[in-house]
Protein backbone atom coordinates (compact mmCIF):
# COMPACT_ATOMS: atom_id res chain seq x y z
CA UNK A 1 0.00 0.00 0.00
CA UNK A 2 1.42 3.55 -1.04
CA UNK A 3 -0.35 5.66 1.86
CA UNK A 4 1.19 7.97 4.41
CA UNK A 5 2.73 4.53 6.36
CA UNK A 6 5.35 4.92 4.17
CA UNK A 7 6.38 8.59 5.84
CA UNK A 8 8.20 6.45 8.46
CA UNK A 9 9.90 4.38 5.47
CA UNK A 10 11.48 7.75 4.52
CA UNK A 11 12.24 8.84 7.93
CA UNK A 12 14.25 5.66 8.83
CA UNK A 13 16.22 6.32 5.26
CA UNK A 14 17.19 9.71 6.64
CA UNK A 15 17.66 8.16 10.29
CA UNK A 16 19.90 5.21 9.02
CA UNK A 17 22.06 7.03 7.45
CA UNK A 18 22.62 9.51 10.17
CA UNK A 19 22.46 6.65 13.18
CA UNK A 20 25.81 4.99 10.78
CA UNK A 21 27.80 8.32 10.39
CA UNK A 22 27.03 7.83 6.66
CA UNK A 23 24.89 11.06 6.21
CA UNK A 24 28.18 13.13 7.00
CA UNK A 25 30.01 10.70 4.33
CA UNK A 26 27.33 10.80 2.05
CA UNK A 27 27.06 14.86 1.83
CA UNK A 28 31.29 15.37 1.76
CA UNK A 29 31.33 12.90 -1.60
CA UNK A 30 28.79 15.14 -3.44
CA UNK A 31 30.06 18.22 -1.96
CA UNK A 32 26.70 19.30 -1.05
CA UNK A 33 26.00 22.75 -0.54
CA UNK A 34 25.48 24.52 2.59
CA UNK A 35 21.40 24.61 2.53
CA UNK A 36 21.38 21.30 2.10
CA UNK A 37 23.30 20.21 4.66
CA UNK A 38 21.87 21.79 7.02
CA UNK A 39 17.98 20.60 5.90
CA UNK A 40 19.33 17.27 6.05
CA UNK A 41 21.27 16.87 9.45
CA UNK A 42 18.21 18.92 10.63
CA UNK A 43 15.48 16.48 9.50
CA UNK A 44 17.79 13.10 10.06
CA UNK A 45 19.39 13.92 13.60
CA UNK A 46 15.99 14.25 15.55
CA UNK A 47 14.67 10.36 14.22
CA UNK A 48 18.40 8.88 14.50
CA UNK A 49 17.23 6.51 17.08
CA UNK A 50 14.74 5.19 14.57
CA UNK A 51 17.66 4.09 12.21
CA UNK A 52 18.55 0.83 11.24
CA UNK A 53 22.11 -0.01 13.10
CA UNK A 54 23.57 -1.91 10.37
CA UNK A 55 26.66 -4.20 10.31
CA UNK A 56 29.55 -2.34 12.39
CA UNK A 57 32.20 -3.90 10.45
CA UNK A 58 31.70 -1.74 7.26
CA UNK A 59 32.34 1.68 6.11
CA UNK A 60 29.52 3.97 7.14
CA UNK A 61 27.58 4.35 3.58
CA UNK A 62 27.84 0.84 2.92
CA UNK A 63 26.72 0.13 6.56
CA UNK A 64 23.48 2.21 5.82
CA UNK A 65 22.62 0.89 2.71
CA UNK A 66 22.98 -3.17 3.30
CA UNK A 67 20.88 -2.13 6.38
CA UNK A 68 18.05 -0.54 4.18
CA UNK A 69 17.66 -3.15 1.67
CA UNK A 70 17.42 -4.48 -2.00
CA UNK A 71 16.28 -1.31 -3.45
CA UNK A 72 18.96 0.73 -1.88
CA UNK A 73 21.26 -1.62 -2.97
CA UNK A 74 20.90 -1.47 -6.35
CA UNK A 75 21.05 2.53 -6.11
CA UNK A 76 24.77 2.14 -4.36
CA UNK A 77 25.93 -0.83 -6.79
CA UNK A 78 25.19 2.47 -9.65
CA UNK A 79 27.13 4.66 -7.61
CA UNK A 80 29.77 2.45 -7.54
CA UNK A 81 31.18 3.15 -10.57
CA UNK A 82 30.91 7.07 -10.70
CA UNK A 83 34.30 7.78 -9.09
CA UNK A 84 33.95 11.00 -10.79
CA UNK A 85 30.97 12.17 -8.98
CA UNK A 86 31.05 10.31 -4.95
CA UNK A 87 35.16 10.19 -4.82
CA UNK A 88 37.68 7.13 -5.46
CA UNK A 89 37.76 6.42 -2.18
CA UNK A 90 33.30 6.15 -1.49
CA UNK A 91 33.10 4.49 -4.85
CA UNK A 92 36.00 1.45 -3.42
CA UNK A 93 33.51 1.35 -0.61
CA UNK A 94 30.48 0.62 -2.79
CA UNK A 95 32.21 -1.46 -5.10
CA UNK A 96 31.41 -4.41 -2.07
CA UNK A 97 27.78 -4.23 -2.49
CA UNK A 98 28.45 -5.45 -6.48
CA UNK A 99 29.00 -9.46 -5.41
CA UNK A 100 30.46 -9.08 -1.88
CA UNK A 101 27.31 -8.77 0.42
CA UNK A 102 26.76 -11.73 3.11
CA UNK A 103 25.26 -14.64 1.60
CA UNK A 104 22.34 -16.71 3.38
CA UNK A 105 22.99 -20.63 4.23
CA UNK A 106 23.48 -23.18 2.02
CA UNK A 107 21.64 -24.98 3.72
CA UNK A 108 18.87 -22.77 2.72
CA UNK A 109 20.30 -22.44 -0.95
CA UNK A 110 19.91 -26.37 -1.27
CA UNK A 111 15.97 -26.51 -0.27
CA UNK A 112 15.08 -23.75 -2.39
CA UNK A 113 17.07 -25.79 -5.24
CA UNK A 114 15.34 -29.26 -4.36
CA UNK A 115 12.06 -27.13 -4.06
CA UNK A 116 12.17 -25.44 -7.20
CA UNK A 117 13.71 -28.64 -9.45
CA UNK A 118 12.23 -31.62 -7.28
CA UNK A 119 15.18 -33.67 -7.16
CA UNK A 120 18.09 -33.45 -4.33
CA UNK A 121 20.73 -31.90 -4.87
CA UNK A 122 22.92 -34.18 -4.48
CA UNK A 123 21.24 -36.19 -7.54
CA UNK A 124 21.65 -33.61 -9.90
CA UNK A 125 25.37 -32.10 -8.78
CA UNK A 126 28.83 -34.15 -7.86
CA UNK A 127 30.14 -30.99 -6.22
CA UNK A 128 28.38 -28.14 -4.47
CA UNK A 129 30.28 -25.37 -2.78
CA UNK A 130 29.55 -22.57 -0.51
CA UNK A 131 28.84 -19.14 -1.90
CA UNK A 132 31.28 -17.80 -4.07
CA UNK A 133 29.44 -14.56 -4.68
CA UNK A 134 26.67 -12.85 -3.36
CA UNK A 135 24.59 -9.65 -4.54
CA UNK A 136 21.26 -8.13 -3.07
CA UNK A 137 19.06 -10.39 -5.19
CA UNK A 138 20.72 -13.48 -5.60
CA UNK A 139 23.70 -15.44 -4.74
CA UNK A 140 25.88 -17.63 -6.76
CA UNK A 141 27.32 -21.72 -6.13
CA UNK A 142 29.98 -23.44 -7.98
CA UNK A 143 28.60 -27.25 -8.96
CA UNK A 144 29.51 -29.40 -11.09
CA UNK A 145 26.41 -31.49 -12.81
CA UNK A 146 26.17 -35.04 -12.23
CA UNK A 147 25.32 -36.56 -15.50
CA UNK A 148 28.14 -34.43 -17.56
CA UNK A 149 30.95 -33.91 -15.56
CA UNK A 150 30.57 -29.97 -16.79
CA UNK A 151 31.26 -27.35 -14.14
CA UNK A 152 28.63 -24.64 -14.25
CA UNK A 153 27.00 -21.84 -11.53
CA UNK A 154 24.03 -22.26 -9.59
CA UNK A 155 22.48 -19.22 -9.08
CA UNK A 156 19.70 -18.82 -6.26
CA UNK A 157 17.37 -16.00 -5.41
CA UNK A 158 17.68 -14.97 -2.15
CA UNK A 159 14.70 -15.66 0.59
CA UNK A 160 12.02 -12.83 0.70
CA UNK A 161 13.70 -11.10 -1.49
CA UNK A 162 10.20 -10.08 -3.44
CA UNK A 163 8.55 -8.80 0.04
CA UNK A 164 11.49 -6.74 0.83
CA UNK A 165 11.58 -5.03 -2.70
CA UNK A 166 8.44 -4.44 -2.83
CA UNK A 167 8.03 -2.35 0.95
CA UNK A 168 11.23 -0.23 -0.60
CA UNK A 169 9.39 0.52 -3.71
CA UNK A 170 5.55 1.30 -2.39
CA UNK A 171 7.89 4.13 -0.07
CA UNK A 172 9.44 5.14 -3.55
CA UNK A 173 5.80 5.46 -5.06
CA UNK A 174 5.12 7.29 -2.45
CA UNK A 175 7.64 9.96 -2.15
CA UNK A 176 7.14 10.32 -6.19
CA UNK A 177 3.64 11.10 -5.37
CA UNK A 178 4.79 13.62 -2.73
CA UNK A 179 6.98 15.42 -4.94
CA UNK A 180 4.62 15.69 -7.83
CA UNK A 181 2.10 17.18 -5.52
CA UNK A 182 4.43 19.70 -3.68
CA UNK A 183 6.84 20.52 -6.71
CA UNK A 184 4.02 20.56 -9.87
CA UNK A 185 7.52 21.59 -12.04
CA UNK A 186 8.58 17.84 -11.38
CA UNK A 187 5.88 15.99 -13.43
CA UNK A 188 8.07 16.50 -16.76
CA UNK A 189 10.53 14.51 -15.33
CA UNK A 190 7.65 11.73 -14.17
CA UNK A 191 8.86 10.09 -10.82
CA UNK A 192 6.16 8.21 -10.54
CA UNK A 193 6.56 6.63 -14.25
CA UNK A 194 10.33 6.25 -13.79
CA UNK A 195 9.32 4.43 -10.54
CA UNK A 196 7.35 2.16 -12.23
CA UNK A 197 9.86 1.64 -14.86
CA UNK A 198 12.48 0.51 -11.71
CA UNK A 199 9.50 -2.01 -10.30
CA UNK A 200 9.43 -3.63 -13.94
CA UNK A 201 12.44 -4.39 -14.07
CA UNK A 202 13.57 -5.33 -10.74
CA UNK A 203 10.54 -7.65 -10.55
CA UNK A 204 11.47 -9.28 -13.76
CA UNK A 205 14.77 -10.12 -12.18
CA UNK A 206 13.23 -11.93 -9.78
CA UNK A 207 11.89 -14.57 -12.08
CA UNK A 208 15.03 -16.86 -13.28
CA UNK A 209 13.45 -17.97 -15.84
CA UNK A 210 12.98 -14.89 -17.67
CA UNK A 211 16.48 -14.40 -17.09
CA UNK A 212 17.37 -17.83 -18.47
CA UNK A 213 15.44 -16.54 -21.60
CA UNK A 214 17.06 -12.64 -21.66
CA UNK A 215 20.95 -14.92 -21.41
CA UNK A 216 19.86 -17.14 -24.70
CA UNK A 217 18.33 -14.24 -26.61
CA UNK A 218 21.75 -11.94 -25.83
CA UNK A 219 24.10 -15.39 -26.88
CA UNK A 220 22.16 -15.65 -29.98
CA UNK A 221 22.62 -12.04 -31.11
CA UNK A 222 26.17 -12.06 -29.34
CA UNK A 223 27.47 -14.81 -31.20
CA UNK A 224 29.63 -13.67 -33.62
CA UNK A 225 31.37 -10.71 -31.55
CA UNK A 226 34.84 -10.57 -31.28
CA UNK A 227 36.37 -10.92 -27.65
CA UNK A 228 33.31 -10.70 -25.94
CA UNK A 229 31.87 -14.20 -24.31
CA UNK A 230 28.43 -15.48 -22.02
CA UNK A 231 27.93 -18.03 -20.13
CA UNK A 232 24.82 -19.92 -21.67
CA UNK A 233 21.83 -20.92 -18.95
CA UNK A 234 21.15 -25.05 -18.48
CA UNK A 235 17.55 -25.14 -18.98
CA UNK A 236 17.04 -28.34 -17.35
CA UNK A 237 18.47 -27.40 -14.15
CA UNK A 238 16.71 -23.73 -14.06
CA UNK A 239 13.57 -22.40 -12.69
CA UNK A 240 11.97 -19.22 -11.65
CA UNK A 241 14.03 -19.16 -8.21
CA UNK A 242 17.25 -20.95 -9.63
CA UNK A 243 19.47 -20.78 -12.64
CA UNK A 244 22.01 -22.83 -13.97
CA UNK A 245 24.72 -21.13 -16.55
CA UNK A 246 27.98 -22.25 -17.68
CA UNK A 247 31.09 -21.38 -15.52
CA UNK A 248 33.08 -18.77 -17.17
CA UNK A 249 36.50 -18.03 -15.73
CA UNK A 250 38.45 -14.78 -15.61
CA UNK A 251 39.24 -11.75 -13.45
CA UNK A 252 37.32 -9.34 -11.93
CA UNK A 253 37.09 -6.40 -14.18
CA UNK A 254 37.21 -4.08 -10.92
CA UNK A 255 41.27 -5.35 -10.19
CA UNK A 256 42.70 -3.39 -12.28
CA UNK A 257 45.95 -4.30 -10.28
CA UNK A 258 45.72 -7.65 -11.32
CA UNK A 259 44.34 -7.13 -15.03
CA UNK A 260 47.57 -5.25 -15.51
CA UNK A 261 49.79 -8.31 -13.47
CA UNK A 262 48.20 -10.79 -16.07
CA UNK A 263 49.46 -8.74 -19.18
CA UNK A 264 45.92 -7.50 -20.02
CA UNK A 265 46.17 -4.52 -22.33
CA UNK A 266 43.74 -2.47 -19.68
CA UNK A 267 43.01 0.34 -22.09
CA UNK A 268 41.86 -1.51 -24.83
CA UNK A 269 39.58 -3.37 -22.52
CA UNK A 270 38.18 -0.31 -21.46
CA UNK A 271 37.80 0.83 -24.89
CA UNK A 272 35.87 -2.81 -25.89
CA UNK A 273 33.40 -2.19 -23.52
CA UNK A 274 32.74 1.05 -24.02
CA UNK A 275 32.31 -0.48 -28.02
CA UNK A 276 30.67 -3.64 -26.74
CA UNK A 277 27.94 -1.62 -25.23
CA UNK A 278 27.23 0.35 -28.33
CA UNK A 279 27.29 -2.20 -30.46
CA UNK A 280 24.52 -3.82 -28.65
CA UNK A 281 22.38 -0.95 -28.03
CA UNK A 282 22.07 0.10 -31.87
CA UNK A 283 22.72 -2.71 -33.48
CA UNK A 284 20.52 -5.16 -31.24
CA UNK A 285 18.45 -2.76 -29.42
CA UNK A 286 18.68 -5.64 -26.50
CA UNK A 287 21.21 -4.99 -24.20
CA UNK A 288 23.10 -5.87 -20.93
CA UNK A 289 21.58 -2.77 -18.40
CA UNK A 290 23.41 -3.82 -15.62
CA UNK A 291 27.28 -3.86 -16.48
CA UNK A 292 29.06 -2.69 -13.20
CA UNK A 293 31.96 -4.57 -12.42
CA UNK A 294 30.51 -7.09 -10.46
CA UNK A 295 28.70 -8.30 -13.66
CA UNK A 296 32.16 -8.01 -15.67
CA UNK A 297 35.42 -10.23 -16.04
CA UNK A 298 38.15 -11.02 -18.06
CA UNK A 299 39.27 -13.94 -19.28
CA UNK A 300 42.98 -15.13 -19.86
CA UNK A 301 42.54 -14.30 -23.94
CA UNK A 302 41.20 -10.94 -23.05
CA UNK A 303 37.81 -11.47 -23.74
CA UNK A 304 35.21 -9.57 -21.54
CA UNK A 305 32.77 -11.85 -19.99
CA UNK A 306 29.26 -10.81 -19.31
CA UNK A 307 27.13 -12.64 -16.55
CA UNK A 308 23.85 -11.35 -14.90
CA UNK A 309 21.46 -11.19 -17.38
CA UNK A 310 18.35 -9.73 -14.80
CA UNK A 311 17.98 -6.20 -16.05
CA UNK A 312 18.53 -6.11 -19.94
CA UNK A 313 17.68 -3.12 -21.53
CA UNK A 314 15.28 -3.05 -25.19
CA UNK A 315 14.85 0.02 -27.48
CA UNK A 316 12.78 -0.07 -30.81
CA UNK A 317 14.10 0.08 -34.31
CA UNK A 318 13.00 3.98 -34.47
CA UNK A 319 14.76 5.10 -31.33
CA UNK A 320 17.89 3.53 -32.05
CA UNK A 321 18.42 5.19 -34.87
CA UNK A 322 17.30 9.19 -33.07
CA UNK A 323 19.47 7.82 -30.78
CA UNK A 324 22.60 7.24 -33.17
CA UNK A 325 21.70 10.51 -34.71
CA UNK A 326 22.06 12.66 -31.76
CA UNK A 327 25.10 11.16 -30.73
CA UNK A 328 26.68 11.16 -34.15
CA UNK A 329 25.52 14.92 -33.95
CA UNK A 330 27.69 15.49 -30.65
CA UNK A 331 30.68 13.84 -32.21
CA UNK A 332 30.88 15.16 -35.10
CA UNK A 333 29.97 18.95 -33.57
CA UNK A 334 26.93 19.34 -35.79
CA UNK A 335 24.45 21.33 -33.02
CA UNK A 336 21.58 21.88 -35.54
CA UNK A 337 21.68 18.25 -36.65
CA UNK A 338 21.10 17.13 -32.55
CA UNK A 339 18.53 20.01 -32.75
CA UNK A 340 16.75 18.88 -35.60
CA UNK A 341 16.50 15.61 -34.51
CA UNK A 342 14.91 15.72 -31.23
CA UNK A 343 12.26 18.28 -32.93
CA UNK A 344 11.74 15.64 -35.64
CA UNK A 345 11.67 12.97 -33.07
CA UNK A 346 8.96 15.06 -30.79
CA UNK A 347 11.38 15.00 -27.58
CA UNK A 348 11.30 18.76 -27.60
CA UNK A 349 7.62 20.78 -28.33
CA UNK A 350 6.75 22.26 -31.40
CA UNK A 351 6.55 25.57 -30.46
CA UNK A 352 10.12 25.97 -28.80
CA UNK A 353 12.80 27.67 -31.29
CA UNK A 354 15.05 25.41 -32.96
CA UNK A 355 17.84 27.70 -33.62
CA UNK A 356 17.97 28.82 -29.68
CA UNK A 357 17.66 24.68 -28.68
CA UNK A 358 20.98 23.98 -31.19
CA UNK A 359 22.81 27.06 -29.68
CA UNK A 360 21.95 25.58 -26.25
CA UNK A 361 23.36 22.37 -27.40
CA UNK A 362 26.39 24.33 -28.55
CA UNK A 363 27.11 25.51 -24.95
CA UNK A 364 26.48 21.89 -23.84
CA UNK A 365 28.93 20.17 -26.26
CA UNK A 366 31.75 22.57 -27.05
CA UNK A 367 33.11 22.64 -23.25
CA UNK A 368 33.45 19.09 -23.48
CA UNK A 369 35.38 18.64 -26.61
CA UNK A 370 37.45 21.34 -25.57
CA UNK A 371 38.71 19.47 -22.64
CA UNK A 372 41.40 17.28 -21.63
CA UNK A 373 40.53 13.43 -22.57
CA UNK A 374 40.50 12.29 -18.84
CA UNK A 375 37.75 14.97 -18.42
CA UNK A 376 35.48 14.39 -21.86
CA UNK A 377 32.48 12.32 -20.16
CA UNK A 378 29.29 10.88 -21.16
CA UNK A 379 27.76 11.37 -18.00
CA UNK A 380 28.80 15.04 -18.14
CA UNK A 381 27.19 15.17 -21.43
CA UNK A 382 24.13 13.81 -20.01
CA UNK A 383 23.68 16.05 -17.30
CA UNK A 384 24.35 19.14 -19.45
CA UNK A 385 21.92 17.74 -21.50
CA UNK A 386 19.10 17.46 -18.96
CA UNK A 387 19.49 20.70 -18.02
CA UNK A 388 18.97 22.31 -21.70
CA UNK A 389 15.87 19.84 -22.15
CA UNK A 390 14.72 20.80 -18.90
CA UNK A 391 15.02 24.61 -19.82
CA UNK A 392 12.72 23.96 -23.77
CA UNK A 393 10.18 21.76 -21.60
CA UNK A 394 11.34 18.29 -22.70
CA UNK A 395 9.64 15.33 -20.64
CA UNK A 396 11.82 12.29 -19.23
CA UNK A 397 11.62 9.59 -21.92
CA UNK A 398 11.42 6.67 -19.72
CA UNK A 399 11.88 3.84 -22.14
CA UNK A 400 15.38 6.04 -22.43
CA UNK A 401 16.02 5.75 -19.30
CA UNK A 402 18.03 2.16 -18.81
CA UNK A 403 19.82 3.47 -21.90
CA UNK A 404 20.78 6.63 -20.27
CA UNK A 405 21.74 4.96 -16.65
CA UNK A 406 23.68 1.99 -18.73
CA UNK A 407 25.64 4.47 -20.38
CA UNK A 408 26.89 6.48 -17.39
CA UNK A 409 27.72 3.34 -15.65
CA UNK A 410 29.56 1.84 -18.70
CA UNK A 411 31.68 4.72 -18.89
CA UNK A 412 32.71 4.59 -15.16
CA UNK A 413 33.61 0.89 -15.42
CA UNK A 414 36.05 1.86 -18.50
CA UNK A 415 37.31 5.01 -16.62
CA UNK A 416 38.43 2.99 -13.65
CA UNK A 417 40.20 0.87 -16.24
CA UNK A 418 41.95 3.84 -17.85
CA UNK A 419 41.46 7.12 -16.58
CA UNK A 420 42.36 8.89 -19.58
CA UNK A 421 40.12 7.15 -22.24
CA UNK A 422 38.72 9.34 -24.45
CA UNK A 423 34.97 8.44 -24.48
CA UNK A 424 34.12 9.48 -27.69
CA UNK A 425 36.82 8.15 -29.69
CA UNK A 426 35.53 4.89 -28.00
CA UNK A 427 32.36 5.74 -29.25
CA UNK A 428 32.84 7.03 -32.85
CA UNK A 429 33.59 3.75 -34.91
CA UNK A 430 30.74 1.80 -33.58
CA UNK A 431 28.28 4.77 -34.02
CA UNK A 432 29.45 5.88 -37.51
CA UNK A 433 28.95 1.58 -38.77
CA UNK A 434 25.29 2.41 -37.28
CA UNK A 435 24.97 5.97 -39.36
CA UNK A 436 25.97 4.16 -42.61
CA UNK A 437 24.37 1.07 -42.81
CA UNK A 438 20.65 2.25 -41.31
CA UNK A 439 20.90 6.05 -42.17
CA UNK A 440 21.69 5.78 -45.53
CA UNK A 441 20.36 4.50 -49.56
CA UNK A 442 20.99 1.01 -48.10
CA UNK A 443 18.56 1.71 -45.07
CA UNK A 444 15.70 3.18 -47.33
CA UNK A 445 15.85 0.22 -49.43
CA UNK A 446 15.70 -2.23 -46.28
CA UNK A 447 12.55 0.05 -44.78
CA UNK A 448 11.35 0.22 -48.75
CA UNK A 449 11.30 -3.97 -48.59
CA UNK A 450 9.73 -4.19 -45.32
CA UNK A 451 6.91 -1.73 -46.34
CA UNK A 452 6.49 -4.10 -49.85
CA UNK A 453 6.55 -7.21 -47.05
CA UNK A 454 4.28 -5.60 -44.80
CA UNK A 455 1.60 -5.44 -47.94
CA UNK A 456 1.93 -8.63 -49.64
CA UNK A 457 1.11 -10.07 -45.59
CA UNK A 458 -2.12 -7.87 -45.86
CA UNK A 459 -2.84 -8.30 -49.92
CA UNK A 460 -5.94 -10.64 -49.18
CA UNK A 461 -7.03 -8.48 -46.77
CA UNK A 462 -7.12 -5.31 -48.77
CA UNK A 463 -9.90 -4.73 -50.82
CA UNK A 464 -12.02 -5.95 -48.42
CA UNK A 465 -10.43 -3.34 -45.81
CA UNK A 466 -11.02 -0.40 -48.81
CA UNK A 467 -13.90 -1.30 -49.36
CA UNK A 468 -15.36 -1.19 -46.22
CA UNK A 469 -13.65 1.92 -45.69
CA UNK A 470 -15.39 3.51 -48.70
CA UNK A 471 -18.47 2.11 -47.31
CA UNK A 472 -18.06 3.58 -44.07
CA UNK A 473 -17.77 7.02 -45.44
CA UNK A 474 -20.38 6.92 -47.70
CA UNK A 475 -22.91 6.04 -45.67
CA UNK A 476 -21.49 7.78 -42.30
CA UNK A 477 -25.00 9.47 -40.24
CA UNK A 478 -24.60 12.40 -38.57
CA UNK A 479 -23.72 12.73 -35.43
CA UNK A 480 -26.67 13.12 -33.03
CA UNK A 481 -27.06 16.42 -31.32
CA UNK A 482 -26.25 17.50 -27.92
CA UNK A 483 -29.35 18.30 -25.97
CA UNK A 484 -28.75 22.06 -24.38
CA UNK A 485 -28.82 22.18 -20.96
CA UNK A 486 -30.84 25.22 -19.28
CA UNK A 487 -27.70 27.79 -18.02
CA UNK A 488 -28.81 27.21 -14.42
CA UNK A 489 -27.77 23.36 -14.80
CA UNK A 490 -24.75 24.64 -16.57
CA UNK A 491 -23.61 26.64 -13.47
CA UNK A 492 -24.52 24.25 -10.82
CA UNK A 493 -22.38 21.89 -12.89
CA UNK A 494 -19.45 24.13 -12.36
CA UNK A 495 -19.93 25.03 -9.27
CA UNK A 496 -19.87 21.56 -8.43
CA UNK A 497 -16.34 20.90 -9.98
CA UNK A 498 -15.09 24.18 -8.46
CA UNK A 499 -16.29 22.65 -5.01
CA UNK A 500 -14.81 19.04 -5.20
CA UNK A 501 -11.45 20.65 -6.95
CA UNK A 502 -11.09 22.86 -3.90
CA UNK A 503 -11.72 19.52 -1.48
CA UNK A 504 -9.14 17.71 -2.69
CA UNK A 505 -6.50 20.92 -3.19
CA UNK A 506 -7.02 21.04 0.62
CA UNK A 507 -6.68 17.28 1.25
CA UNK A 508 -3.07 17.37 -0.57
CA UNK A 509 -2.31 20.34 0.79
Amino acid sequence: MRGPHNILRLIRTGATFERTGAMGVALDAVDAPPRLRVAARVMGWPFRWLGYKGDPNLPPVTRAITALGPAYIKFGQILSTRADVVGPELAGHLRMLQDRLPPFPTDQAKAIIEAELRQPVDALFSEFSEPVAAASIAQVHRARVRETGREVAVKVLRPGIAAAFRRDIDAFHFAAGIIETLSPGSRRLRPRDVVSHFQSVVTGEQDMRLEAAAASEFAENTRNDDNFQIPEPHWILSGRRVLTSDWAEGLPMGDREALIAAGHDVSQIAKRVIQLFLQHALRDGFFHADMHHGNLKVAANGDVIAYDFGIMGEIDEYTRRVYAEILYGFIQRDYRRVARVHFEAGYVPRDRDETQFARALRAVGEPIFGADASRISMASLLAYLFEVTERFGMPTRTELILLQRTMVVVEGVARSLDPQLNIWDAAKPVVSDYIKENLGPRAIAKDTAKVVQTLGRYGPLLPNLVDQILWERAHARPAPAVPSRKPWVAMAAGAATLVIGLGLGMMLA
